[in-house]
């Protein structure tokens, strides 16, 4: 199981990438495309919509279930990554690079604190 240090994450098995000052990207983990199995489908937000932290943005579909996207903090979504549209299975193949799911814009870069870091994740992810 991947998961790389210089990322930030969610309970929910997001991460996020901070790019420059607020902006950044997201996705799920490789420990929750795992759990999901082949990724079918990936519902997303459009570009301009706006999420409070833990609010569900979208979906993902697998052959095994459906599970919500939460989003990780107040946020204005930038860009979606619309290759995921003909190639859902990014996720599963990418999860940190050709698989991120939206570029975001933070409203506020103090709430990046409340997210865990990869050793706090790893606790999480090994229940």
């Amino acid at each position: 199981m991947s998961i790389p240090a210089d990322l930030k994450y969610t309970k929910d098995h997001e991460w996020l990438k901070i790019l420059d000052g607020d902006e950044a990207i997201i996705g799920i983990t490789d420990f929750a495309q795992n759990s999901l199995g082949d990724i079918t489908f990936v519902e997303v937000p459009e570009v301009e919509d706006s999420f409070d932290a833990g609010e569900s943005f979208g979906v993902v579909e697998s052959v095994k279930a459906a599970s919500d996207l939460y989003m990780p903090v107040d946020a204005e979504v930038l860009e979606v990554n619309e290759s995921l549209e003909d190639a859902p299975e990014k996720v599963n193949s990418s999860p940190y690079e050709d698989g991120w799911i939206l570029k975001i814009k933070i409203k506020d870069t103090a709430a990046l604190a409340e997210l865990l870091d990869a050793a706090a994740y790893e606790e999480i992810a090994k229940d």
